[in-house]
């Protein structure tokens, strides 16, 4: 299971909608300089993500909760988002330089090949998310931030 904290934004009906934070899930590979996710998180200004996750338990704004997902669906998912586009490319490839005997046709049909791997992948992953497994689930919450109180004591008091 892969846990991740995040924020309640609201809860309505059984259903929270959290935010995560992207820079904070790949904190943990800062330090590493092939963290594949933290380039790709520089190129969109997009920082989280909202999600909805169904909750019996009512959840106020600003709540904390872990977030599980399984590790055989995430894997799959990016299985399917990186590996249907590149097998598209080369199998494409391959067949327009079998058929046409060219370089260029070559090509062509690599870019096709790509980004018919991306339909693919796009198309198919619609019906993969609507599996129960897929879904998050809430493994932990957190006190409310309103429960939370904090006192310092004065240096008189010490």
């Amino acid at each position: 299971m892969i846990k991740e904290w995040a924020t309640v934004v609201s809860w309505q009906d059984g259903v929270a909608l959290v935010s995560c934070d992207v820079k904070a899930s790949c904190s943990s590979c800062a330090s590493r300089a092939g963290c594949g996710s933290r380039v790709l998180n520089k190129l969109w200004p997009q920082t989280s993500h909202t999600i909805a996750v169904p909750s019996d338990q009512p959840l106020v704004a600003g709540q904390k909760v872990e977030l599980g997902i399984a590790e055989g669906s995430l894997l799959t998912s990016a299985m399917l988002v990186y590996l249907s586009p590149l097998a598209g490319l080369f199998v494409m490839g391959g067949v327009f330089q079998m058929l046409f005997g060219t370089d260029l046709a070559a090509m062509c049909g690599a870019a096709l090949g790509g980004v018919g791997g991306f339909w693919l992948a796009k198309g198919v992953s619609p019906r993969l998310a609507a599996r129960e497994a897929w879904q998050p689930v809430i493994l932990s919450v957190a006190l409310a931030p309103d429960q939370l109180r904090v006192e310092t004591l004065s240096s008189e008091a010490r």
